[in-house]
């Protein structure tokens, strides 16, 4: 039997409750599989527990080093927390938020260089446009992935201020994409859109789609040069392009078009949040930061202070990056066929329970409760296992 190391970090606000439903699931899956077996590592961490611990840490001294020397791969909840106290985010005295040094500690420490961001509508799934819940695309029209870089871009710590006599006259934030991260991210776009092997919606046709702002910034001239290199040794993936604003507008009137994105860091970020729209709610968006070597995996959806403790938010993001996950892990681990049989069995459950539409949270038109939707998968998952 393999055990998995999967570092758990539930974090801030209602990351402690949607993790809760994701390991639910997974235990799920060690129940059915016999050569499944996970090992949870789990540690407090984020704005709470900086709190909690007299502001002198975020996390346990030790986590980082577990996660780099032991996991196998890392679920994080979310990240962030509103002092009651103050109402305030939990700060450090420049202003950066407390729990972000965990999440770009990660990233830039373990060289996660590529976020794996899909954009898929599940049968069942009522959008809420002007007020109201309706359907406005059909679930067929929409299935694409997006690779965001994940190390570079705005994100990279080349900020700075300018101040005259203690007051800050002037903030910098330098732009840094190199040849280096792009080749890396685009060539690992184009590899997903061959193991994924489905196409677009529209023509059936496998392409990715160079996302960038290159008619204006020079980082985004050499971002596309690159792709435009590494493109023709796939010729059986068609090339394609867009410019950021062109692309906002595009994947919400014709969704169906696209099948793999590959986008600088920062334009990936605000562009993938706008595509949750097309999934029914940030509660259905889930990720990947994945290297070449280490993988984390968490909603893209924050910490919610307001919802905390209200049993109402929906934990099929962070399903789905479990989902994601098991996915990553069977490719790493030489494709083994029981890890991707289990991903695939919890993307069907939660097909499944959305497309009977009995059970669905507040986001996407219901009232049910967060650990109703994970029971509720989690049955459907037993009954498919075994069937």
């Amino acid at each position: 039997m393999a055990k998995y190391k999967i570092v758990v970090l539930p974090g801030d606000g209602i990351g402690p409750e949607v993790i809760k439903e994701a390991l639910k699931v997974l235990g799920i899956i060690e129940e059915n599989f016999n050569t499944i077996n996970f090992e949870f590592i789990e540690y407090e961490c984020g704005g709470q527990y900086w709190l909690k611990m007299n502001r002198k840490e975020e996390w346990p001294v030790e986590a980082y080093e577990t996660c780099k020397n032991e996991s196998d791969a890392i679920l994080l909840g979310a990240i962030g927390w509103t002092d009651p106290a103050t109402g305030k985010t939990v700060s450090y005295p420049d202003g950066k938020m407390v729990g972000l040094d965990i999440l770009f500690g990660l990233r830039f420490g373990l060289d996660l260089y590529a976020n794996i961001r899909p954009t898929k509508l599940y049968e069942g799934i009522q959008h809420k446009i002007s007020g109201e819940f309706k359907q406005v695309w059909k679930p067929k029209n929409v299935d694409f992935v997006s690779i965001r870089e994940n190390t570079e871009d705005l994100y990279a710590d080349t900020h700075g201020y300018l101040k005259r006599n203690e007051s800050i006259e002037v903030a910098t934030d330098c732009r840094l994409i190199t040849r280096k991260g792009s080749e890396r991210v685009i060539k690992y776009a184009f590899e997903y859109c061959k193991r994924r092997n489905k196409g677009s919606p529209k023509d059936g046709k496998l392409r990715v789609t160079c996302v960038d702002k290159s008619n204006v910034t020079a980082g985004c001239k050499l971002f596309r040069k690159i792709y435009q290199e590494i493109a023709p040794k796939y010729p059986n993936i068609e090339q394609d392009y867009a410019f950021i604003d062109a692309f906002t507008q595009w994947i919400i009137r014709t969704p169906e078009w696209f099948d793999v994105c590959v986008i600088p860091n920062m334009f990936g970020d605000i562009a993938t949040d706008l595509a949750a729209v097309l999934q029914g709610s940030l509660g259905m968006a889930a990720s990947g930061n994945v290297g070449d070597t280490h993988g984390m995996f968490e909603p893209i959806h924050g910490s919610a202070p307001k919802h905390t403790g209200k049993n109402i938010i929906n934990p099929i993001a962070t399903i789905s990056a479990t989902q994601m996950m098991l996915e990553w892990l069977s490719i790493k681990n030489n494709n083994d066929s029981e890890l991707n049989k289990a991903s695939n069995l919890i993307e069907e459950a939660i097909g499944l329970v959305l497309k009977e539409g009995r059970v669905r949270t507040y986001d996407l038109g219901g009232n049910s409760s967060t650990s109703a939707v994970g029971d509720a998968i989690c049955q459907k998952l037993k009954e498919i296992s075994s069937s």
